[in-house]
């Protein structure tokens, strides 16, 4: 995608000229095989490099362990598994994203990251209902931008109620 694509989105958009430089509509985009996803600029506190993964046993397989960042235990969602996708593996491009989600950092490791762009809101449709199962339940939106179409996550989601227990249960053992 070329950036030229973009420009009646990002912050050159005269619609946006006036406004406050907030949060609101920002997203960060990262790719997940040939696919954007977006997440709301306001959960993400930084975005790093591969660091060494230190794992934690009984875990669901989708959360990879720990990292120590410079000094906060941080437990990391390879976002492939948890969206069930093709192992990959992780390389030069792969990037953790961390989140500050409801007061604990969460680290996401997706492919790799591409930009931050405001939605205007008018782009954003809800997300299509495919009957009652929960496979779109990750799905927030999603952003329309000229040909081309955004998944916007819904963070929350990730993970589910025991999910987030292991996660509470990884970081007490790793900070123990």
């Amino acid at each position: 995608m070329n950036t030229s694509e973009f420009d009646s989105l990002t912050d050159d958009n005269d619609e946006f000229e006036n406004e406050e430089d907030t949060l609101e509509n920002r997203f960060l985009i990262f790719s997940l095989a040939d696919r954007s996803y977006g997440i709301e600029i306001k959960y993400i506190t930084e975005i790093v490099g591969m660091q060494n993964i230190t794992e934690v046993p009984d875990m669901p397989t989708f959360i990879k362990g720990v990292i120590n960042l410079r000094g906060k235990v941080i437990a990391l969602i390879d976002v492939r598994d948890r969206f069930r996708m093709e192992n990959v593996g992780y390389d030069d491009k792969t990037c953790i994203i961390i989140l500050n989600f409801k007061n604990q950092l969460v680290g996401l490791i997706v492919d790799t990251v591409k930009e931050v762009i405001r939605i205007n809101a008018q782009n954003i449709e809800e997300a299509p209902k495919f009957g009652e199962s929960e496979n779109n339940r990750f799905v927030q939106s999603i952003a329309k931008i000229n040909e081309d179409v955004k998944v916007l996550l819904n963070i929350e989601n990730l993970l589910k109620d025991e999910d987030k227990l292991a996660l509470d249960n990884a970081l007490a053992i790793k900070n123990q």
